[in-house]
C-alpha cells in the first residue's frame, strides 16, 4: 500500500505555532509522510510548490493567510498539476476559508485530507490568478491600509476599525464595465468580482457566488450621495448594503474606464494595466468540506446561471 504523502508550505510568522506541530504530528501518527516547508520571502510559496511537485507530492496543504493561499493557487495553477490542495487558515481574515466552511482549528482542517478533492475555478487578471475575489474602491484601501499590528491586536475587526478612522478619506472612483450582456458605468464606492463571497475581514460582497459554477460574480455598490451620506452607519451596523448593490454573473468582464479604482487580487495590488477579469473553470483541485456553501451540492447549477 502507497503511503499517503503531502507537503505543508507554510507561512514562516506560524513556524512556532504548537497547534500546528500538533497536528501535523496527528497525520503522521495516522500514516501520512507529511513534511513541512516554511516560507520566508517573495517567491517563496512559488518555489516550494514546484519543488513539491518535482518530488512526487499530491497534496499540498497552504497554511497561513489569505495571500499565502493565494501565492500557493496561484503556483498550482501555472504547474497545470492535477494536485490536490487543502487549506489551512492561519491569518487574520481568511476570508476565502470562512466563506468554504473550512475549519479554522489545524487539525480539523487537515481532516479535509481523507475528503475527496473536487475541481474549482479560479480567477485570472493581468496574468494573475486570484482564489477569491478581486476588489476596488474603499474597501479595498481599508485592506491595503489594515496595519499588521493592529491586525495582530483585534484580528478581522482591524479592518472596519481601519474603515471607521479612514472614512473621511472616502472618495467614490469611476469605472466602467462590460461584460457579455452587461454593461455598467458611474460613480462606485466599492467592487468586488467574486469567486468566493466575502473580502476585507469578513464583509461579504458577493453572497450567492460559487467557485465551481465557470462564473464570477459582479458587485458594484454605486456612489450616489444619500448612499456616502448613510455609509458609515451601515458600515457599523456590518455593511447592510445588500440592497444597494448592482449585480452580476458573468464568465468575464472588463474595467475599459477606471479612474481612481485601485484593484487587489485577494489583498494583493494588481499590477499591470490589463483590467480584464476571467474565470477559469476547474482549474485547481481543492479539498474542502462535503456541504461546503461555495461549491454547488446537487442541480443548483441551474438555478444558479439564471
Amino acid at each position: 500500500m502507497t503511503t499517503p504523502k503531502a507537503l505543508l508550505i507554510l507561512h514562516g510568522k506560524q513556524a512556532l505555532n504548537e497547534d500546528v506541530r500538533a497536528a501535523v504530528q496527528a497525520r503522521r501518527d495516522l500514516g501520512w509522510e507529511l513534511a513541512v516547508r516554511v516560507t520566508w520571502e517573495g517567491g517563496d510559496a512559488q518555489r516550494l510548490v514546484n519543488e513539491a511537485l518535482d518530488g512526487g507530492y499530491t497534496h499540498l496543504i497552504a497554511g497561513g493567510g489569505d495571500g499565502t493561499l493565494r501565492d500557493v493557487a496561484e503556483a498550482m495553477a501555472l504547474a497545470k498539476t492535477d494536485a490536490s490542495l487543502v487549506l489551512m487558515p492561519l491569518g487574520t481574515a481568511n476570508d476565502f476559508a470562512r466563506a468554504a466552511g473550512v475549519p479554522l482549528e489545524p487539525g480539523a482542517a487537515l481532516a479535509l485530507l481523507d475528503v475527496p478533492a473536487r475541481a474549482i475555478d479560479l480567477g485570472q487578471a493581468g496574468g494573475q490568478f486570484f482564489l477569491n475575489m478581486a476588489t476596488g474602491g474603499f474597501g479595498s484601501q481599508v485592506t491595503a491600509n489594515t496595519s499588521e499590528d493592529l491586525k495582530k491586536v483585534l484580528g478581522g475587526a482591524a479592518y472596519l476599525f481601519t474603515g471607521l478612522t479612514r472614512f473621511s478619506e472616502l472618495k467614490a472612483a469611476y469605472g466602467e464595465l462590460e461584460g457579455p450582456g452587461f454593461h455598467w458605468k458611474g460613480d462606485l464606492l466599492a467592487l468586488g468580482i467574486g469567486n468566493g463571497r466575502q473580502a476585507g475581514g469578513g464583509h461579504v460582497l458577493c453572497p450567492g457566488a460559487l467557485a465551481d459554477d465557470g462564473l464570477l460574480d459582479i458587485s458594484i455598490l454605486p456612489a450616489p450621495q444619500e448612499v456616502v451620506g448613510t455609509l458609515l452607519t451601515l458600515m457599523t451596523d456590518g455593511w447592510g448594503l445588500d440592497n444597494l448593490f448592482v449585480r452580476a454573473r458573468l464568465p468575464w468582464v472588463e474595467i475599459k474606464v477606471a479612474e481612481g479604482l485601485y484593484i487587489n487580487l485577494d489583498g494583493e495590488p494588481l499590477k499591470g494595466d490589463d483590467l480584464r477579469f476571467t474565470a477559469l473553470p476547474k482549474a485547481l483541485r481543492v479539498h474542502l468540506p462535503v456541504n461546503s456553501p461555495l461549491v454547488v451540492q446537487t442541480d443548483d447549477l441551474l438555478a444558479h446561471r439564471k
